[in-house]
């Protein structure tokens, strides 16, 4: 084999191993690392996701912080060149919980972080405040559409036929003989609309007949019809149902899922005036939920989803507890 030949061998037997270790190289790496965030407890069902928290990676490996969302979940991106296995801290924080470090291998696996109440697990007391038939109100905005009649209407179109069409006349569709168009508008009035109208040929001549304008098959508040007749007179009925649409408020009620302390309930994106009511100390309460709720007896979030639903947490505070 010629030198130059080895050469170029060579070339490419070590450009196909940098490639391949390349390739290795970008198989390992780690891109990001996900997870989420829940409250320390030794009952699942005490678990709560933690929003908001702040979770970071040592600046060498991470690029800015990550939040967790309203249902605890975070994803941190981590620079280039962070090989699977290699090890990473992950610092999590958030107002009312204890910090927390985790040590983690890069790799894709999910990451539960578990932050512990920076006032511990409240525990209540035998004299605590009773707390029972919690239960939230809210009212929806409804619309109802009823029939309220049905419309009947008669109308007629003047012509005289076999004449011949002058310059200046609507004429037939083969432009031989003279025409006329006619036909009827109509007003449902305020609130109302014609639903499911149609017209048809009663009387006259109706093969010397078409509809010209058609205003009145998709209904609405006002409807209307032409029609163009190129013979002797004839009689068209238009029949429509009359439709009311009103709205009014729906008031519905919901119950929240209560862990131990914590009272977790949604509102649905068209919800208004929401308002929690509860029987505390034997006696009827009304609490009006506004933006940022503020209850006597519990410590309240509200997170607003993707889909517009409202996840509301409220946890009793010390001397309250639920019955």
């Amino acid at each position: 084999m010629k030198r130059r030949d080895k050469a170029i061998l060579g070339s490419a037997f070590a450009l196909m191993l940098a490639t391949s270790a390349y390739g290795i190289i970008r198989a390992r790496s780690i891109k990001t690392v996900t997870g989420a965030v829940l409250r320390d407890d030794p009952d699942p069902a005490n678990q709560l996701t933690i929003p908001d928290a702040e979770i970071r990676v040592s600046d060498e490996l991470a690029d800015g912080v990550a939040k967790s969302d309203s249902t605890g979940y975070f994803q941190v991106k981590l620079r280039q060149g962070v090989r699977k296995g290699e090890i990473i801290t992950l610092h999590a924080q958030h107002a009312g919980y204890w910090d927390r470090d985790l040590t983690v291998a890069a790799s894709d696996q999910l990451c539960i972080v578990r932050m512990t109440p920076a006032g511990g697990t409240p525990v209540p007391s035998a004299n605590a405040v009773a707390i029972s038939d919690v239960r939230l109100r809210y009212a929806v905005r409804s619309v109802r559409t009823d029939n309220v009649g049905s419309l009947v209407k008669v109308f007629q179109v003047a012509n005289k036929g076999d004449e011949p069409c002058g310059p200046k006349s609507p004429c037939s569709p083969d432009g031989r003989w003279k025409a006329a168009i006619g036909g009827v508008s109509l007003d449902a009035g305020d609130d109302n609309e014609f639903q499911d109208a149609r017209v048809y040929c009663v009387a006259g001549p109706c093969p010397f007949t078409r509809i010209e304008k058609d205003s009145f098959s998709r209904g609405g508040r006002r409807i209307s019809v032409q029609v163009r007749d190129w013979s002797d007179p004839a009689s068209f009925v238009i029949e429509a149902q009359v439709m009311h649409t009103m709205s009014s408020d729906t008031i519905l009620q919901s119950y929240p899922v209560i862990f131990n302390q914590t009272a977790s309930f949604t509102l649905p994106p068209k919800a208004q005036g929401p308002s929690i009511e509860a029987t505390i100390d034997q006696q009827e309460i009304v609490y009006p939920l506004g933006p940022n709720p503020k209850l006597s007896w519990a410590d309240c979030d509200v997170q607003t989803r993707r889909d517009s639903t409202k996840l509301y947490r409220c946890v009793l505070k010390p001397g309250y507890r639920f019955q």
